[in-house]
């Protein structure tokens, strides 16, 4: 036994045993695992592109994309109403307030919580049935969670008196509603067993921030960064630049309050700024995003117009500065601002000139353009400054940070928000790291820890690199994985009226990730060699009004963007898509746009949602199948090692006092 064992194996084991002292712990154990690995694997949900859209993101995760309908159907079939149904669902979703307004309408009575008590406790059943006693007593909120567990686990005749006595002290003691917030959750924990967020839970919506705390407060996530979740991430590391570019973002949509109120981001010196220059300029192409015409003269409008105009300026310079010190980027095709006949009023683009729609630029200085002016970088030393020393947003992107990563694999899937930038249909397009050619998973690899590395360095006053550049290059580079097009072109947006100049050409990925070889290649770069392996995307939405189809190259690859963004669903034609994998099958589910929160609790609406099947087994997956599965296999033979030990006096057992 000593020889077959190396000294740090033997260490571990030492280390081991102080968890499991005795054979019979470590036997004990092995039996727990063993029966673990032959349940039913848990259910994960996958959803993409959020973008600040909270009341829709929190509405798919309360109704676990319509998994709870489906539930409440098996559970009482035809034996109550759809209207039941529904009023049954809309307490799990929104407690507090549906108990609040059925109270107001003089609809609840004593009979009543005795009715939907029994209902709640029956789909709690129902949810959990598949999980062992420990994970779902751990699921439990601790208030409640022996009322709950002893109500889920009466099954005989004798006990009935008991359960029914329960559920009496629960309503004469005043506690049902407490009780039903607690069950409710319970019940929408249990749904989902683990949440796959791929990109992009910032920008366009106004919610981001709630969007963020209510995934810190999920139970089990990992987040695939998206390019509008790098930007806020560098904005937080201090970035100049990529602040520039979180605030015009959010000024562009209308929503700087994410910023000043949310994250008590201090804007005064940008505000002021703005008023000293821009004051009585139109900035037509800066009017926020989704401004009625007949609005656009309100003082506010005006205000966030100009502010916006301000920081664009602002960025466009900053862009330019970066670009200049990393000629590795190869983006010198981005300096527009030394391209401008400031005069005359036109811009030459990649050869082609083009008449600007706005031209009145007076803090630019033709001579040198890309130079902020004193008054400009005093703006930006306070914001630099405020993005640093802001607690919520520190802790937000720190969440961000240890969930996150630019792509994950789990149970034979590839979570990949963008794409692998390719130079063609077999061959990765290389990138020029300092001097290096990586391309493939390994660019997603030295990118990822190049800007952790500048995440835990924020601080520091001494700045050796220009590392903190790579977080703008995820953000809108050619070959950065989370962006995948040749150009982001929001200079020509703003201020070209043409669609060629506007034009964003995507990287080839997304051709070829219609062909099945292509998507087999791909996969087998991340070691997924097998039929069973998939790739999940985001990043670009899905035109379903145009006929486009979610499941490409026969199932191989899904994109699941489907435009839970409000801005995008004019596009998409729907509300955005979740992928449900269970232990029987797997399944796009397709959402209709989400109404409103006040409308879903008054009048118990519900997302309608299309199923459409991917993958259905007759026997279910184990969680002996999955990555967790490997997990306890290890942690099995580690025991079994540890029993060896034991038996051969090379690790003595413990004497446990009884």
């Amino acid at each position: 036994m000593n020889n077959s064992l190396s000294s740090e194996e033997i260490k571990f084991l030492q280390q081991l045993s102080k968890q499991f002292p005795t054979v019979q712990a470590a036997s004990t154990e092995i039996i727990n695992l063993e029966a673990i690995k032959l349940l039913p694997k848990g259910t994960e949900h996958y959803v993409t592109d959020i973008h600040g859209e909270f009341n829709t993101f929190n509405h798919i995760l309360s109704n676990a994309s319509g998994s709870l309908r489906r539930k409440m159907d098996d559970v009482f079939g035809d034996s109550i109403s759809d209207d039941e149904k529904k009023q049954l669902a809309t307490i799990i979703y929104y407690p507090s307030e549906k108990l609040s307004l059925l109270a107001s309408q003089g609809k609840i009575d004593n009979n009543w919580y005795a009715v939907i008590l029994n209902r709640l406790v029956s789909v709690a059943r129902e949810v959990s049935n598949k999980y062992t006693r420990s994970k779902v007593r751990k699921a439990m909120p601790k208030e409640y969670a022996f009322i709950i567990d002893e109500l889920l686990n009466e099954a005989s005749v004798d006990k009935r008196n008991y359960y029914t006595s329960i559920i009496r002290s629960i309503i004469e003691l005043k506690r049902a509603n407490f009780f039903i917030e607690s069950i409710s959750m319970f019940i929408k924990r249990m749904l989902i067993d683990h949440l796959h967020v791929i990109g992009d839970i910032y920008d366009r919506g106004p919610q981001a921030v709630d969007v963020v705390e209510l995934m810190k407060n999920h139970h089990s996530l990992d987040i695939q960064w998206g390019n509008h979740d790098i930007i806020w991430m560098g904005a937080a590391c201090g970035n100049k630049l990529d602040i520039a570019e979180v605030v015009r973002l959010t000024a562009r949509y209308g929503s700087l309050d994410t910023i000043e109120d949310d994250y008590g981001i201090n804007v005064m010196s940008l505000v002021t700024f703005a008023i000293a220059f821009y004051e009585n300029d139109p900035a037509v192409p800066f009017i926020p995003k989704g401004t009625k015409p007949e609005n656009y003269k309100d003082a506010n409008v005006r205000l966030m117009t100009i502010i916006h105009k301000a920081i664009a300026v602002i960025t466009f310079k900053l862009e330019g500065q970066l670009i200049k010190r990393n000629p590795c980027f190869d983006m010198g095709h981005r300096l527009l601002l030394d391209k401008i006949d400031y005069e005359k009023g036109t811009i030459i683009v990649e050869g082609v000139k083009y008449k600007l729609t706005d031209y009145y630029f007076p803090t630019i200085d033709p001579k040198d353009p890309y130079k902020l002016t004193p008054e400009e970088e005093y703006v930006m030393d306070k914001l630099q400054y405020s993005f640093l020393n802001s607690y919520k947003m520190q802790d937000h992107i720190a969440f961000l940070f240890s969930k996150g990563s630019i792509y994950s694999i789990s149970n034979n899937i590839l979570m990949l928000h963008g794409c692998l930038p390719m130079k063609s249909e077999t061959e990765f397009r290389e990138f020029n790291y300092k001097g290096h050619k990586i391309k493939g998973k390994e660019l997603c690899d030295i990118l990822e820890l190049t800007i952790r590395n500048v995440w835990q360095n924020r601080f520091s006053k001494i700045k050796k690199n220009n590392d903190g550049d790579y977080f703008w290059y995820l953000w809108c580079g050619a070959c950065s994985p989370i962006f995948g097009k040749h150009r982001m072109a929001t200079f020509e947006r703003y201020v070209i009226d043409d669609k060629v100049a506007q034009g964003e050409t995507l990287d080839p990925y997304f051709t070829y990730r219609h062909d099945e070889k292509f998507c087999e290649m791909i996969l087998k770069e991340f070691g997924l060699d097998n039929k069973e392996a998939r790739i999940v995307n985001g990043h670009v939405p899905v035109k379903v009004k145009k006929g486009e189809s979610p499941i490409l190259a026969n199932g191989r690859l899904l994109v699941i963007d489907g435009g839970m963004s409000k801005a995008y669903q004019k596009e998409t034609g729907i509300g955005g898509y979740t992928l449900i994998y269970s232990s029987k099958r797997m399944f796009l589910v397709e959402h209709e746009p989400f109404t409103t929160h006040q409308e879903a609790i008054e009048n118990e609406s519900d997302i309608i949602s299309k199923n459409y099947i991917i993958e259905q087994r007759t026997s279910p997956i184990l969680v002996k199948d999955t990555d967790i599965g490997k997990e306890l296999q290890n942690q099995i033979d580690d025991l079994k090692k540890l029993i060896l030990a034991f038996n051969s006096g090379l690790i003595k057992e413990k004497i446990v006092k009884l």
